[in-house]
């Protein structure tokens, strides 16, 4: 079975004018690509493993043979990563992109005291990224919600994690619009947040 390249729900100019049609295009065409096409050559030398799911090779890449470990890390990571990432975003509207309900803002509560505690925890932890990585809101061994960051595209499954939110804040994510002002573009994707589509994720990682 070789991994393909997620369908997107939504046109590359659906979350303008906060994350740009170039870039969306760019990230999701090339970069994303790459990494699928890149697990893939790894998984030929080892057909066996081409069928396990992509969070078993993640959860334990002790397992994973050696030469194709770092591989399958990187790139199975960076597949994981961008296509939970997608999912998370969508077009702006005045219904779905204010903050999360049900059960999702009663965790938040209860972890960060409320949601406009939580939002300056994640904006911050996203910014203090150093050079590529990922901020998250994940649902840790222990069931709780905490906010963490990984490298490069170290996946929280890595860490037996369960993602909620996550923001990708390499630069291809944001420098043709945002240059080096990563603040900027952190600040603007809070408006492409698709908060039903976060709760669901809640749902499935409790």
């Amino acid at each position: 079975m070789k991994y393909e390249l997620p369908k997107l729900l939504y046109g590359y100019d659906a979350l303008e004018p906060y994350i740009d049609a170039k870039t969306m295009e760019l990230h999701y065409t090339k970069h994303h690509q790459t990494y699928v096409n890149k697990l893939n050559e790894a998984l030929e030398k080892h057909p066996k493993l081409a069928d396990k799911p992509l969070d078993e090779l993640l959860g334990n890449l002790g397992a994973v043979p050696e030469d194709i470990r770092t591989a399958v890390r990187n790139h199975g990571g960076g597949h994981a990563n961008h296509s939970f990432f997608w999912t998370i975003m969508g077009p702006h509207t005045a219904d779905v992109n204010k903050e999360p309900s049900g059960d999702l803002a009663g965790e938040i509560k209860t972890a960060f005291g409320d949601f406009a505690q939580f939002k300056e925890a994640f904006t911050k932890a996203a910014g203090g990224v150093f050079g590529s990585g990922w901020a998250w809101l994940v649902v840790d061994e222990d069931g709780k919600l905490v906010i963490t960051t990984t490298a490069n595209q170290d996946s929280p499954l890595m860490n037996q994690q369960k993602p909620v939110l996550g923001l990708d804040v390499w630069e291809h994510a944001y420098y043709l619009k945002y240059q080096n002002k990563r603040p900027d573009y952190v600040d603007a994707w809070w408006n492409v947040v698709n908060w039903p589509a976060v709760d669901a994720k809640f749902g499935e990682a409790e």
